[in-house]
């Protein structure tokens, strides 16, 4: 019989019950016990709903309260020396402490540092390894889980994050603490925790080892084998070692002596999956074929999985073989039935969470005997119909991106001789500061703009208390001192949802919520055809913000690649195609704004450095054409404008050439919550242009003190030039609330400066 598998479910709740809860809990209206109750109640309606669609595979410790890594830090008894010292009153505490930071009259620790979970938008906490971590299994979690799940009658394979992906994607704050040594005191954790869910029952454990599919060097792949060598020994529990996000051909031949009983692959993101030579793998091993796509919203092709799992059954037989999808459906919206807006046409081409695992048990029974023609007969048909259809098609827009130049891609003039020109017209100060863009979007901001949209106010209301609010934060600005301002995006409910509902091309659901990092969750639009803009998008409101001052109020875009990225894209057609369609449109905002005497525009890029490939050999493509449509999009303005840009959460290092070829004035980034050590990238290539390292880290509730920025400000200087610093936030200031935003950004400006005053009397 070929079984069905799930990797993972989304644990934010339908209706968002997760978020709910976990803000609820920080901000104390509700307690713990209600959280742990909401928490209980998404874990049980997952797996019903996953047993009831007939899956055989269900998972459990998919769910978090914020994140898998952060789960698995503390599982394994990764707790860094700040949090170890302290002494918090619950675990909960110290949980969220090590998520978000914390300060109180007693207890003063930042947060552990965050990054993006591979290529995805997902963004994980980076647990700390060092000399002093004493890894010690905690393993009450996992098993209240597995054994929650067997209490209603069902029996989970258990997810892990594997130990060569969990170390990989940890810092070593220390040079003395490698891989290898941190790897011989780990193993015997996990050997530990397998055979403890062997005693509780668990037949299957899923280890999840993604880090298989990128580039591994020797010395990695040595202790990869070494570890689960020795886990494979000692341990008796069935493992399924899981890899996503694209193909493991290239380290395929260390599972060939390995002591494993399953392995998935990615059959969607993996093409090379597809032709892996079998005896190159344990004998006799089960294989789980992710072919429904656990990362976008399209219909599975179900003739195309017949044909893909079929080329494997021929091989191995049917009894060898697992359907599942391509990695955890964490990165999918829920439920599909709830969305009653939805063009139906473009409706019938699409399948969240719920319709997923239904497509994974359809795929299984098919093989299974079970007569299920009809539901591949209507599969074929909605196929098909995507294909012809004129709301996908525009012929205009693809005669526009064939007419693209080089010379479009180019600024007037090179960065040295724009900067003057722009010092001339701009007259900024040393040092000066600015926000990222977003500011807060209170309790307030929602209601009004949820009333707007359900027809309880006046658009005349509506856009009086956007006026309201967008003079009141030009006025604060103005009043703490910051010298380029921002209008605080009050009309704008996500910075890529807000563009897409301006372009053509896109469709959006009501609750197609995913998770982002910890209780903040997004709603990407959906790219279903070709994209373009019919008029201005936001012209009106930054000249009105600008109305309220004489200083100059920033154009705040967002840039093609983050539209795309942080989108569920067409799967028709190459994501260079859609990203140039994109940048066009943007392109001609850009020239709107400064047409209208905007002389400072930000194009936010965040997620450059998050569809970067993993694997080398197909990187330099993505850049390349990654970097052509921020030119695209930002080249066709005088040399009088500047052009910002913004990044957040990435490692730079590795594509350092790409931004500085992106050749915008100024670029900020993410660098308060590393302590500036992502300026090491900037400060080895002697980064150009002008760049704005935060100071201050907005995804903590931590006020940071001014001396705390003087510090930071100092630490600047030692590695980038004065004449070229920005100083601002690490991100949009959306999230925060409105008092620590005022105080740490008055801190903020007093803390600029304060240095300012001493490099003039120096």
């Amino acid at each position: 019989m070929v079984s069905s598998a799930n990797l993972g479910f989304p644990r934010i709740g339908t209706n968002r019950e997760l978020k709910k809860a976990v803000e609820g809990y920080w901000t104390g209206k509700n307690d713990l016990d209600a959280l742990l109750l909401t928490a209980k109640n998404i874990r049980i309606a997952n797996w019903e709903l996953q047993l009831n669609a007939g899956i055989d595979h269900i998972p459990s410790n998919d769910f978090s309260m914020y994140d898998q890594m952060l789960d698995t830090a503390i599982m394994l008894g990764a707790i860094p020396q700040r949090f170890a010292k302290e002494s918090f009153n619950s675990k909960e505490e110290l949980y969220f402490a090590m998520a978000r930071g914390l300060q109180t009259d007693f207890i003063d620790v930042k947060p552990l540092e965050m990054t993006k979970w591979f290529d995805t938008n997902y963004h994980y906490l980076v647990p700390e390894i060092s000399k002093d971590t004493s890894f010690v299994l905690q393993a009450d979690k996992i098993l209240d889980e597995y054994n929650e799940a067997k209490a209603i009658g069902i029996n989970t394979r258990p997810v892990i994050i594997g130990p060569m992906t969990f170390l990989m994607l940890s810092k070593f704050v220390e040079n003395d603490t490698t891989l290898t040594t941190s790897l011989e005191q780990l193993v015997p954790i996990y050997i530990e925790l397998l055979n403890l869910l062997a005693e509780e029952g668990c037949e299957w454990v899923q280890i999840d080892e993604p880090i298989l599919v990128t580039d591994l060097n020797v010395d990695q792949k040595i202790s990869f084998q070494r570890a689960y060598d020795l886990i494979s020994k000692k341990t008796s529990i069935k493992k399924m070692l899981t890899t996503y996000f694209g193909s493991i051909h290239e380290n395929l031949s260390l599972l060939k002596d390995l002591n494993i009983q399953g392995l998935h692959i990615d059959c969607v993101l993996g093409e090379k999956n597809l032709d892996i030579k079998l005896d190159e793998l344990p004998k006799d091993i089960i294989l789980s074929l992710g072919v429904i796509n656990g990362r976008n919203i399209w219909i599975n092709d179900l003739t195309n999985s017949i044909s893909i799992i079929n080329k494997f059954i021929d091989t191995i037989g049917v009894d060898r073989v697992i359907v599942s999808s391509s990695c955890s459906l964490l990165h999918s919206p829920i439920d599909l039935t709830i969305e009653d807006s939805l063009d139906e046409e473009i409706k019938d081409w699409m399948a969240f969470a719920k319709e997923k695992i239904t497509e994974i048990n359809l795929l299984s029974t098919y093989f299974n005997g079970r007569n299920v023609q009809d539901s591949i007969d209507e599969n074929l048909k909605h196929i098909s119909n995507r294909k012809t259809s004129a709301k996908v098609n525009n012929l205009s827009v693809q005669n526009r991106l064939n007419e693209v130049s080089p010379e479009m891609k180019k600024r007037n003039s090179n960065y040295s001789v724009r900067a003057l020109k722009q010092s001339e017209i701009l007259n900024l100060p040393l040092l000066p500061t600015t926000t990222i863009g977003s500011f807060p979007q209170t309790k307030e901001v929602r209601q009004m703009r949820a009333k707007a949209k359900k027809g309880l106010i006046s658009h005349k209301e509506y856009d009086e208390f956007l006026l309201s609010s967008t003079r009141d934060v030009i006025e604060f600005q103005d009043s703490i001192g910051l010298d380029v301002l921002v209008h605080g995006e009050f009309e704008r409910n996500d910075m890529v949802e807000y563009f897409g509902e301006k372009l053509e091309g896109f469709i959006f659901s009501k609750n197609g919520w995913v998770q982002s990092y910890g209780s903040r969750c997004v709603k990407p639009p959906i790219i279903f055809g070709d994209i373009s803009r019919e008029e201005a998008m936001t012209i009106d409101w930054i000249k009105k913000a600008q109305s309220f001052t004489d200083k100059h109020v920033k154009g705040m875009l967002t840039g093609p690649v983050t539209i795309l990225q942080w989108s569920f894209v067409r799967d028709d057609q190459p994501l260079q195609v859609t990203c140039e369609q994109i940048a066009l449109a943007i392109r001609d905002e850009v020239s709107d704004l400064a047409d209208n005497d905007i002389k400072i525009i930000q194009i936010d890029e965040p997620a450059l450095r998050e569809g970067l490939p993993l694997r080398k050999m197909e990187q330099i493509d993505y850049l390349n054409w990654a970097v052509d449509c921020f030119k695209l999009s930002s080249s066709g303005v005088p040399d009088i404008v500047q052009i910002h840009t913004h990044m957040c959460y990435a490692e730079f290092n590795e594509i350092m050439d790409a931004i500085i070829s992106l050749d915008a004035d100024v670029i900020s980034i993410e660098a308060s919550r590393s302590s500036m050590e992502l300026l090491a990238a900037f400060s080895a290539n002697d980064y150009p242009n002008e760049i704005g390292p935060g100071v201050y880290d907005i995804h903590s509730p931590r006020t940071p003190s001014v001396n705390e920025m003087v510090k930071l400000i100092n630490n600047l200087r030692t590695h980038l030039v004065a004449d070229r610093l920005w100083i601002n936030p690490d991100c949009g200031l959306k999230t925060r609330g409105w008092d620590e935003v005022k105080t740490s950004l008055t801190n903020m400006v007093l803390a600029s400066l304060a240095v300012r005053k001493e490099l003039e009397k120096s």
